[in-house]
């Protein structure tokens, strides 16, 4: 059995089940997904994500605003508090910090990344960490203001293997998305050979970075089995293995709270 430990469930295309979500969510158990963690992105769109999967125990939530996320409230910690108090919120995030969408003065998407850590350590649930082009400053941050009292997941993990020690040194796991599937993703292949068999998931981000061979191509939880092909392959282990240990992970992670 699988777990999607990030995706994006109110954005999928329903399409192809007939646009009945729990069509979907009976076809990911037919595919041995387990378990899903669904991501919030903005506090606008949350209420209708949370009404949609409330009535599942196979999928939990996160509370944050994605750091490149200009329009719409900003969230302060009460704001996050007082939504992730709730047991269907497993998760804080996804947040972090994102160079490549926003340039100029960035105190406010830093100030942002804080006010999630300090939520993720008053109620004791674990970070979902976005960077690009912003990992050493990341770093920075999580270890300045204690994110290693709770941990996390560094998600859709794009750096190399140096920076892959340091994160897990601040008690993160690392998660490999549908890149890891990419012929010329070399550096992120070699993390997935050396990350610890204890301290590693897998993901969608769905309906984004669909893994080979629908690159390009919506994605879906159940394409997690090709993220956990490819792992396989560089370890050298069997999918079920690979199954078998992420999902171990997983629970490891969030066992105070599902």
């Amino acid at each position: 059995m699988f777990i999607d430990s990030h995706c994006h469930l109110d954005r999928i295309d329903l399409s192809r089940y007939q646009n009945d979500f729990d069509l979907f969510v009976q076809d990911a158990g037919h595919q041995q997904i387990e378990h899903m963690l669904c991501i919030s992105i903005d506090l606008e769109r949350y209420p209708a994500m949370h009404e949609l999967v409330a009535a599942y125990p196979q999928i939990s939530l996160s509370v944050g605003v994605h750091p490149t996320v200009t329009d719409g409230q900003e969230p302060s910690q009460a704001d996050l508090l007082a939504l992730a108090a709730d047991s269907k919120v497993i998760a804080i995030g996804e947040t972090g910090l994102d160079y490549f969408h926003n340039q100029g003065d960035l105190a406010w998407q830093h100030q942002r990344f804080i006010n999630h850590i300090e939520v993720a350590k008053t109620l004791r649930k674990p970070l979902i960490i976005h960077t690009r082009d912003a990992g050493q400053d990341s770093l920075q941050v999580l270890a300045a203001h204690g994110a290693d009292r709770v941990g996390g997941i560094i998600h859709c993990f794009t750096e190399d293997w140096a920076y892959a020690e340091k994160a897990l040194e601040l008690n993160f796991y690392i998660s490999f998305s549908g890149i890891v599937t990419f012929k010329n993703a070399h550096a992120i292949k070699e993390v997935a050979q050396k990350v610890p068999a204890d301290r590693f998931l897998i993901e969608t981000d769905s309906p984004y970075l669909a893994p080979t061979p629908f690159r390009g191509k919506p994605n879906y939880p159940v394409y997690v089995r090709y993220v956990a092909e490819a792992i396989a392959e560089l370890r050298g282990i069997s999918v079920a293995e690979v199954a078998a240990l992420s999902t171990a992970n997983f629970r490891r992670l969030f066992a105070e709270h599902l």
